[in-house]
């Protein structure tokens, strides 16, 4: 018999591709952060973008990588920028942080020039209730 049998072949490049699939979208994420929920519509990923995160301690990562405390503005000037735009900037905060620290990042990447920021939450969220409703009205 001088042919190859390829079906062990391709049994093992099925199961690689479902794990790369699988794990793919998990490494994207590197710093454990717990996001806020949100019922907004996902937005479509972008080719450059830069992932800046902000811990529960109110420590900020630019992919994965720790910036010094006092340090964000000089980290942020360090960024690639193509045709004089920047690039994408996707923020992931701790729902556990002050609304002040977030703003405090977002006032450093709008001095920096980067003004296409997205806020990153989980999806699964239920319709807002205000405050002096109850949900049975």
């Amino acid at each position: 018999m001088s042919e190859i049998n390829v079906t062990p072949f391709v049994d093992v490049m099925l199961v690689l591709l479902i794990i790369f699939m699988v794990t793919a979208p998990l490494m994207t994420a590197g710093v454990p952060i717990d996001l806020p929920d949100s019922r907004a519509a996902q937005l479509p990923n972008e080719q450059q973008q830069i992932t800046i995160s902000i811990d529960q301690a109110g420590y900020v990562y630019i992919d994965d990588v720790e910036v010094p405390l006092g340090g964000l503005p000089q980290a942020l000037e360090s960024l690639p920028r193509a045709g004089g735009e920047g690039p994408d900037i996707t923020l992931r905060a701790d729902r556990a942080l002050d609304y002040g620290r977030v703003m405090a990042v977002m006032g450093e990447l709008n001095r920096a020039g980067l003004n296409r920021i997205s806020l990153i939450t989980n999806s699964a969220a239920p319709a807002p209730v205000n405050a002096g409703s109850s949900a049975a009205e």
